[in-house]
């Protein structure tokens, strides 16, 4: 299950929740309960711009015959 970020928007205060795929998005902040949350972009949903391979593991090396 995916870990989701939210904020209230009546009393700013943040949490996260674990959601399934069967289940509702998060309905109340449970500080104050007000039902106007809203899902924030996790740092862990971001992909960094640059150059792919420079992230990339490097391919393993090649075996060498009779090695």
């Amino acid at each position: 299950m995916p870990l989701f970020e939210f904020e209230c928007n009546s009393c700013n205060h943040k949490f996260e929740e674990l959601v399934s795929s069967s289940s509702k998005i998060v309905e109340k902040c449970p500080k104050c309960e007000n039902s106007d949350v809203k899902k924030l972009v996790s740092a862990g949903s971001i992909k960094s711009g640059g150059n792919a391979a420079a992230s990339a593991p490097s391919p393993a090396p090649a075996c060498s015959p009779g090695g």
